[in-house]
């Protein structure tokens, strides 16, 4: 047994997973969960504009890193990986970045790539899964969303610029969006799944699942749960029309009335309604019924690669 210690520093929030792994390799083995946390940080503030991690991103990062890095010690995480994504990967300044994490937490962040942000994605969400045929893993970030084809191996992946933050920061919708905002993050969503079905065939696979936190949280809003709930929401299975229902609601929505929504994270507020219309666009592009809902991620994929 092993105990490892996975961040994931994404766009929009810094995610820690502290795990017992009773076996690595192959299908075989078990992620026993001791602490899993996620702090919104909005490390890729501005960045799709400026190229550069804003200062006062940087200290929010690092001071959740600080936090993390007490948790890590409490539990005496014998490995730890720090993986870093889509803000991280487009900034200028990265370097001062990584150096920030390297004194707080003695582990350089890895800034990777786009596929192997999908290969972990996937792992993550599909060990555990049993499902005939390939799934079409989905992971909606802050500032890029994944797509990843496979069964039980990845098949086939592509990582493309749009995610909840990045579309609200590039087009400003109102308070609530106009027509006109709606349709130009829309046209910017379907240029980019133009994109990854150059790569992945977004038709073929049977079983959709669908990660990360805009995805999650549609998840509990159309499920109706009165607070935020990781067992409820893991695995359930959300019909296209509900999300549909879902995103539109949040599109109408004010800033005011979304903050009113129990299950919604404060710093999800201003930035679910363009995550929703992204896994709106998907499930129609995709033709898929409902998507499957995965708590597990790339943190727990992470979590796998150095048990």
């Amino acid at each position: 047994m092993t105990r490892v210690a996975a961040i994931d520093c994404g766009t929009n929030s810094i995610r820690l997973l502290v795990a017992d792994a009773t076996a690595s390799g192959g299908d075989c083995g078990e992620l026993v969960e001791l602490d899993r946390r996620m702090t919104i940080v909005r490390l890729g503030q501005g960045v799709d504009r400026t190229g550069r991690l804003a200062p006062e991103a940087l200290e929010r990062t690092f001071a959740a890193c600080r936090a993390y890095a007490a948790v890590i010690e409490e539990f005496g995480a014998e490995r730890v990986r720090f993986v870093a994504t889509s803000a991280s990967r487009d900034a200028e300044n990265r370097d001062e970045f990584v150096r920030g994490v390297v004194d707080i937490l003695g582990v350089e962040p890895e800034v990777i790539t786009g596929d192997q942000e999908a290969e972990f994605s996937f792992t993550g969400a599909t060990r555990e899964l049993h499902a005939d045929g390939d799934y079409l893993v989905v992971d909606i970030g802050g500032g890029s969303t994944e797509f990843v084809v496979g069964s039980r191996r990845v098949r086939a992946a592509r990582s493309v610029d749009v995610g909840c933050v990045r579309m609200t920061e590039r087009h400003h919708p109102g308070d609530p969006a106009t027509p006109e905002q709606i349709a130009a993050m829309r046209a910017d969503i379907e240029a980019a799944l133009d994109l990854a079905g150059q790569t992945v065939p977004l038709r073929e696979p049977r079983t959709l699942v669908g990660l990360a936190g805009s995805v999650t949280t549609v998840a509990a809003i159309a499920l109706g749960l009165p607070a935020y709930d990781s067992a409820a929401i893991h695995h359930s299975r959300i019909p296209y029309e509900d999300v549909k229902r879902v995103t539109e609601r949040l599109l109408a929505s004010t800033h005011e009335e979304r903050t009113a929504i129990p299950v919604l994270h404060p710093g999800r507020i201003d930035v679910i309604a363009a995550g929703a219309l992204v896994l709106e666009a998907v499930m129609e592009r995709t033709g898929a019924s409902e998507v499957v809902v995965s708590e597990h991620d790339i943190l727990d994929g992470i979590a796998w690669s150095i048990a």
